[in-house]
This record gives structure tokens, C-alpha cells and sequence, in this order.
């Protein structure tokens, strides 16, 4: 039997109802609720003994590939940053070690080089090494002008975005083998800069080009470590009803004519961490509902 699904009603399609959450949101409160794969995303052993860190795992796209990684066989550490986020990071820790894989969870701010470091300790202690580093952690907020636009706010959104990744991509190297990925989130942003989200924007930006430099520094150095992106188009996630205005209409103006369901991106961070993408460095696999990203 055909088993293909029309794109444009696979998932639920806005107008959503009308909500507004505290920053930065929570799985439960959302209407609708999202799908990270927990009952349709199936595993064939692509990570088979892998050991991998995803950052910003307590909910959203993170969710979603770190159950992916559990079904393909991975042990993980996840990372999240907020007391507010702490019942969505217990539910993640707890789809892990339902398919009988290592799950450790560590809470901090990623702006802070300490905790960073502290973060890759940990994978080597507890996980015995580290072949995957997921920087997906993120902070956005929408604003229409630039004044409202704080510099407290610019200083956030830059050291939480990209700044973290250059700490956690300097502590981690050292202890990958050849054959281990870094995989960096970036977003349609990167692309087609969303007015209202001018240094989220800003630093999706910087992150493509980040992820470029690195894959060709550590390939010139013979590292064997692959670094990709993922970039994501609307994608339904706790961080729209608390930080976007009008999230019941999110994803309206997408192509597909919805937002994308977290279960729909993290696929990607399975390729681009497998043996199937071995051939494939600097890239960034636009996943945007079809808006076009060249």
C-alpha cells in the first residue's frame, strides 16, 4: 500500500489557537502539541556505539534528535538552560533510556566557556568519548524596531548562538576520532532574514559561515571531523508561542503552508552524523518547507 502523505495537511495547519507562553516556552502548554518522532520515527543502528552532546535537547528540535539518535543506537548527554525548562528535559531524559540507551543530563549557560568545557568533560567521563556534537542551543527574541532591540539582547543572542559553539567545537575536538561529526543549527534565517528577528538573524548567518571555515580547517588538518549545518524553516517549537508574534499564525507563509513538526528535522542530524554522509564537509542541508536557500 502507498504509504506517501501530501505534504501540505501531513501535520496540523495554522491558524493555531491563540496562545503566549513564558520565555522559553514549554512542550505542555502548546496547542497543538508538537511531534518529535515518539511514536513514528524508527531506528536501523546508523549510530550504533555512538556517543553524542546535543545542546537546547530539552524540547523542540533537540527532542526530536535526541530520540532519533536513541533509536539509531547513540548514548547522549543533553544540555538545557532554564529552571522553567526543567520538566521537558526530564521527559527527553526519559524517551532515551526507554530504548535502553545512556542518557545524562547537565543544565547551564552555554555563554559561559567554563560550563562548556565542563559539558565535554562530561561525554568523555560518563559516555567513555565523544563522536557527535549537536550545537542546536538557541535564544530569539522578535522585536519590530530597532530600538526596542536592547544591547543586552544583541550580547545574548550572539554569545548564546555562535560563541557557544566555538567553545564547545574547541573543548570537543581534541577528543574526536576520525569519522565524528559536528552538525550546527542554523535556519531559513540564514537565507531569507525574518525582519523581526534581527540578531537571530544575524547570528544564523554567522553560524553557516562558521560551520564552512571549521569543516575546512579541520579536513586541511587531516582531523578526519566532519562539520555540516541543518537549516530549518518554521519549525513548531516552544520558543514561537513564547517569543513570536501571532505563533497561531506561524508557518502560514511557508510553501508547505505550515510549520514543520521537530519530528520532520532531525532525520537530517541523523544523516549528516552517519556513514552515509561521509562525503559530505561544510555543507548546509536546507530543510524550509520549500522556500528556496541558495
Amino acid at each position: 500500500m502507498r504509504q506517501f502523505k501530501n505534504p501540505h495537511s501531513k501535520y496540523p495547519v495554522p491558524p493555531f489557537p491563540k496562545q503566549k507562553q513564558e520565555v522559553p516556552g514549554t512542550e505542555s502548554e502548546m496547542k497543538p502539541k508538537a511531534d518529535h518522532g515518539e511514536e513514528s520515527y524508527i531506528g536501523h543502528g546508523k549510530l550504533n556505539g555512538a556517543k553524542a552532546i546535543i545542546t537546547g535537547a530539552d524540547s523542540g528540535i533537540g527532542r526530536a534528535i535526541a530520540i532519533a539518535y536513541a533509536r539509531e543506537g547513540a548514548d547522549l548527554v543533553i544540555s538545557y538552560g532554564y529552571d522553567i525548562e526543567d520538566e521537558d528535559a526530564n521527559e527527553t531524559i526519559r524517551l532515551i533510556k526507554k530504548e535502553g540507551r545512556k542518557a545524562i543530563l547537565s543544565k547551564g549557560d552555554l555563554r559561559d566557556e567554563k560550563y562548556c568545557n565542563k559539558l565535554i568533560d562530561s561525554a568523555i567521563y560518563e559516555l567513555g568519548g565523544l563522536d557527535i556534537l549537536v550545537n542546536n542551543a538557541a535564544y530569539q527574541m522578535a522585536h519590530k524596531t530597532l530600538d526596542e532591540l536592547t544591547a543586552a539582547e544583541w550580547d545574548c543572542a550572539f554569545e548564546t548562538n555562535i560563541r557557544s559553539m566555538f567553545y564547545l567545537s574547541k573543548a570537543a575536538v581534541p577528543h574526536m576520532l576520525p569519522g565524528s561529526s559536528i552538525i550546527n543549527t542554523a535556519s531559513v534565517n540564514s537565507y531569507h532574514p525574518n525582519a523581526v528577528l534581527l540578531d537571530y538573524a544575524a547570528t544564523k548567518g554567522a553560524i553557516q559561515n562558521f560551520t564552512a571555515n571549521l569543516a575546512q580547517m579541520l579536513l586541511e588538518q587531516d582531523k578526519g571531523i566532519r562539520v555540516n549545518a541543518v537549516a530549518p524553516g518554521p519549525v513548531w517549537t516552544p520558543l514561537i508561542p513564547s517569543t513570536m508574534p501571532e505563533p497561531e499564525n506561524f508557518g502560514k507563509d511557508s510553501p508547505i503552508k505550515r510549520p514543520a513538526q521537530p519530528a520532520e528535522i532531525a532525520p537530517a542530524y541523523v544523516f549528516l552524523a552517519s556513514e552515509e554522509s561521509s562525503y559530505i564537509a561544510g555543507a548546509t542541508l536546507a530543510i524550509t518547507g520549500g522556500k528556496i536557500a541558495i
